[in-house]
């Protein structure tokens, strides 16, 4: 019987009784294949076959050698089984590498043959060869076992992709990441099958790609000064320098990172931003820009105003730049960015505008269709294409460049019907930095959940397209893009499992494409995780907690959900870790004031998240962090990390930053209630345009502002009001309070805002806590 059929069973199975999938299930022995992503097709027999210590893998051809290699050094580290290689076949049972000249639907594609006499593994091609290989490894850890023998079932297994771009982009010029950092992350990838990574390399926050005919690019370009007052202003004692924040990658590593990602089938494609997104570059070398004043390396988010002109001087440093960037990046595309490019400075500068008189152009939008076309033509002579955002086509592009969607689909849709090779990059579901759930401990980053599921049930190829255009779309790509994410492990969080997803959907057949059973195969995809190190979120599995009044001021009702139902909670009521023979959660259940609860997900013995805590608080004493409160008017909402201290664990605000106002609907305060607020403040970094004056500033009573609590709605005086002078002077966290808040009617609203003198700094709410009179 074909798993495709016991995938169909398992899947009918859920739509007709989804109980049936939810917290407690688990599907019937035998039905899942832990291989993500799914293969096109699966015979599965009754055998097994036992890989063990010291079994060889036999590679007869060289180029076979390197991935026979890779294998053995993946299933060591995950498994612990040691296995050899070589090019004479084993006088025992072991594993075979065969390149064949068979007919192959893709370079991509290979057969794998599990019998009890061996395995052996077919393509016509090392890219197929290797991700064989790939699902071999995950055959083998497969089962909950983390050492040892593996017992892989006898099967036959004919696969190839969907689609030929499978990729991720990663942003380091916002935050650099170390060589080792993006060693990992090509070598993740690849076990999931992706084979492009898009690595941004400048913006205005940074240039990050040493270029040797023009080195102020990183002298200058590569540094900058964090705003914010945590940051060090003064000169190190050591050497007479301003601390700065960045760094940047020499060819030389630059060739060792690209070397070591196509021994594993993963090509670099390199996106050098113009016109736009060029700060960086015009602080270094000023004469690129529109005239005024030279401006700094940007320490702001958001959309800057920054081009590069169009003189013929810099044309000659962008062809130096690409010359050297080919010289670098083998593959086919260079991207060359194209998006949000803010035409103010062009519009101002009088040699922009008699540029555009001289080419005979008919207004700056056609100015930037010349400057692509003219890139997209030096490209195309040293034998690349040229591959940008989507807005690149609202002026004409090159006949042989591609389009990256991120707007939607609109723009993939206008490429693809004008014969254009389209990748699928939408914001917002395949943007890392939007959260994966609303769990408290989420990471800074833009606070509208896109789920785990959310990316699974994303489909690349647009509606309304006929096959002659859907054949344009080449695939899709997840976009790390990393303004809230300084550090490498956050990087991983948003990425993984999400990664995961895009995997299968743009691997798999879409009509094997299926939710519950893709949540039933991430238990034995989570220990690989922690097997390989990688820095997963368990968010869509973590346990989530909602207390509320109990019968007596001695006990609350507690319940706990999480976001995916598939799996089952697991709790404790004495602080203790929870495990798979713990009390499974079956509804509200009451406990006691005082007490520690913590739950977990399950898959079986697969745990499927970390351990989550709440103590349950007596009545009298009520808690709420930023990410419970709401947001007053919830104009441009982010998840923000505060700026201090420099080393360590940051404080994490949910904050409107064009309104900083947070309430507590259905507060009970007929009792009149006792305030205590954490605080920080935040710099404002954000380029926002026209946004800004709508920011309310200047109604601070001090020099340092206030904190201002209302009740019933914000538009009447505050009951109380707390001066932030002390706070002020402190960068990271403060307590404010404890403040007096008279009886207030009932059915009341807590109104929490900040009257400040000036938008920077941007003063935020971590959490508030009431305590009430208790008159029992």
């Amino acid at each position: 019987m074909t798993v495709a059929r016991h995938y169909a069973a398992f899947a009918l199975a859920c739509l007709a009784a989804p109980a049936a999938c939810g917290d407690a299930s688990r599907a019937p022995a035998g039905t899942l294949l832990q291989v993500i992503p799914r293969p096109a097709s699966v015979d599965m027999e009754r055998g097994e076959f036992r890989l063990a210590d010291g079994m060889r893998i036999f590679a007869p051809d060289p180029r076979a050698t390197p991935i026979a290699l890779y294998l053995a050094d993946v299933i060591a580290r995950t498994r612990g089984i040691r296995l050899e290689v070589g090019d004479a076949p084993a006088a025992s049972a072991g594993v075979s590498l065969v390149l064949s000249g068979d007919a192959s639907p893709s370079s991509e594609a290979y057969v794998l043959d599990v019998k009890p006499a061996g395995i052996e593994i077919r393509a016509a091609d090392p890219r197929g060869l290797f991700y064989g290989a790939v699902t071999l490894w995950q055959l083998a850890s497969a089962d909950a076992a983390d050492r040892g023998a593996a017992n892989i079932p006898e099967l036959h297994i004919s696969d190839s992709p969907r689609f030929a771009w499978r990729g991720l982009m990663l942003d380091s010029a916002r935050h650099y990441q170390p060589p080792d950092f993006i060693k990992r992350l090509i070598d993740a990838m690849a076990l999931h099958k992706l084979n492009v990574l898009h690595w941004h390399l400048t913006d205005d926050q940074g240039w990050r790609l040493e270029i040797r005919k023009y080195p102020l690019l990183t002298q200058i370009g590569a540094w900058r000064i964090p705003a914010g007052a945590a940051w060090p202003r003064t000169p190190e004692p050591a050497t007479g320098r301003r601390p700065v924040y960045g760094g940047y990658y020499t060819q030389q590593e630059v060739r060792d990172i690209v070397a070591y990602a196509a021994a594993r089938f993963v090509t670099i494609v390199p996106e050098i931003e113009m016109p736009g997104h060029a700060q960086a570059a015009i602080a270094s070398y000023p004469e690129l820009g529109t005239g005024g004043a030279p401006p700094l390396v940007s320490p702001d988010w958001g959309v800057h105003d920054y081009l590069f002109n169009a003189d013929e001087s810099t044309f000659t440093f962008l062809e130096d730049v690409l010359t050297e960037v080919i010289e670098l990046f083998p593959g086919p595309y260079i991207h060359i960015g194209g998006d949000e490019a803010v035409k103010d400075r062009w519009k101002s500068s009088p040699r922009v505008q008699a540029r555009i008189r001289e080419l005979g152009l008919a207004d700056e939008a056609a100015l930037q269709g010349w400057f692509v076309a003219r890139v997209g033509r030096f490209l195309e002579s040293r034998g690349r294409r040229l591959i940008g955002w989507d807005e690149i086509i609202e002026s004409g592009i090159p006949a042989g460049a591609s389009i990256m969607s991120w707007r939607g689909t609109e723009g993939a849709i206008a490429a693809a019907r004008a014969g254009h090779d389209v990748v699928m990059a939408p914001s917002p579901v395949l943007y890392l930095d939007h959260l994966q759930s609303d769990a408290p401990d989420e990471p800074p980053g833009r606070p509208a959940v896109e789920s785990l599921e959310d990316v699974y049930d994303y489909e690349p190829v647009p509606a309304g397209l006929t096959a002659a255009e859907s054949s344009h779309v080449l695939g899709a790509q997840l976009n790390a893009w990393t303004e809230h994410m300084r550090l490498t492990e956050r990087v991983e969080h948003q990425g993984f499992p999400r990664i995961a997803a895009l995997a299968e959907l743009t691997w798999s057949p879409a009509a094997l494409r299926n939710w519950p059973d893709f949540a039933a195969r991430l238990g034995a995809e989570f220990a690989r995780y922690r097997k390989l190190g990688i820095h997963f979120a368990d968010t869509a599995f973590e346990p989530q907690f909602k207390l509320s009044p109990g019968p007596d001021a001695a006990t609350r009702h507690v319940e706990i959900s999480k976001q995916v139902r598939f799996g089952a909670i697991r709790y404790t009521r004495d602080g203790s870790d929870p495990s798979p023979a713990s009390d499974q959660y079956e509804g509200p259940f009451a406990a006691t004031v005082g007490m520690t609860i913590k739950a977990a997900a399950f898959d079986g013995e697969w745990p499927l998240s970390m351990s989550a805590a709440t103590w349950v608080d007596p009545p009298t004493l009520m808690h709420r962090g930023s990410e419970d409160l709401a947001q007053c008017t919830g104009n441009l909402v982010l998840r923000l990390e505060d700026d201090a201290p420099l080393e360590g664990e940051r404080a994490v605000f949910n904050v409107d930053i064009v309104d900083p106002c947070w309430t507590w609907p259905d507060v009970d305060l007929t009792q009149g209630a006792t305030l205590r607020a954490s605080v920080g403040q935040l710099p404002f970094n954000f380029q926002i345009g026209k946004d800004a004056d709508a920011i309310r500033r200047g109604d601070a009573r001090t020099a340092s502002g206030e904190l201002e609590v209302r009740t019933a709605d914000c538009s009447g005086e505050p009951v109380a009001v707390i001066p932030l002078e002390s706070a002020a002077r402190n960068p990271a966290l403060s307590i404010l309070g404890p403040v007096v808040i008279p009886p207030q009617p009932a059915g009341g609203r807590l109104c929490l805002r900040f009257a400040r003198p000036a938008i920077d700094p941007v003063w935020a709410i971590q959490w508030v806590e009431l305590e009430v009179d208790d008159h029992g």
